[in-house]
């Protein structure tokens, strides 16, 4: 059965993608970019990281969004993709795969914009079909589930469901709030669950995200 942590300030992500939303500049996602093996910028994020005095591996994306000057400096590993079809982080993914990167923490894929936001986070349960990944924002972490998983917890944590497609049915243990048999009918109806343990497990018929929160209820 499929393991998922809880990822901490003592983390080393193997591949952390950096997307162009709300950069991550404090507690764990701060965290998680300074101890990263590799990162992988989107072209929008690529000169907010290297202007904190990062190096990025490679930045990907259509090249919309990046300074001249950046572009030119680091031209080695740009990687432009003009398809208009996926985004950077999609286009920053898809490199990853090519590159054999099966471990993957996405980091700065929420705020700024709200329809990004939910775009990207709806995009994440296609990444996990083809790579262990995770999504790390300020409050907590999104992972996809299509099967079975048990996901570290804590007790007391809030956890959320949200299920992708029509009539995917969702059994768990170890939450205090059970599903309801026929399935969710709307994102809202899986939200704000709680922990009961360190562990927790979820199976599911189709495409689920679950994020967790770092701190439990008061």
């Amino acid at each position: 059965m499929r393991h998922v942590p809880m990822p901490d300030i003592s983390s080393i992500p193997e591949t952390v993608i950096l997307a162009d939303g709300e950069y991550p500049a404090e507690g764990i996602p701060a965290a998680l970019l300074a101890h990263a093996r590799r990162v992988v910028c989107c072209d929008g994020a690529a000169d907010a990281y290297i202007t904190r005095g990062g190096r990025p591996a490679a930045i990907v994306g259509d090249g919309d969004s990046i300074r001249d000057a950046t572009a030119l400096r680091f031209r080695e590993v740009l990687h432009i993709v003009p398809d208009q079809e996926t985004n950077d982080l999609t286009k920053a993914f898809a490199f990853c795969m090519e590159q054999g990167y099966g471990k993957i923490t996405i980091l700065g894929a929420t705020g700024r914009r709200e329809d990004h936001t939910i775009g990207n986070i709806s995009l994440l349960a296609d990444y996990a079909r083809q790579a262990e990944v995770q999504m790390v924002t300020p409050y907590g972490v999104f992972n996809a589930v299509d099967g079975t998983a048990t996901l570290a917890s804590m007790p007391r944590q809030q956890v959320s469901i949200f299920t992708l497609a029509p009539g995917t049915r969702v059994t768990v243990h170890g939450l205090r709030y059970l599903p309801p048999a026929e399935g969710l009918r709307s994102w809202w109806c899986g939200t704000l669950n709680e922990a009961e343990g360190d562990t927790f497990t979820v199976r599911t018929d189709g495409p689920t995200l679950l994020f967790r929160t770092f701190l439990r209820k008061e």
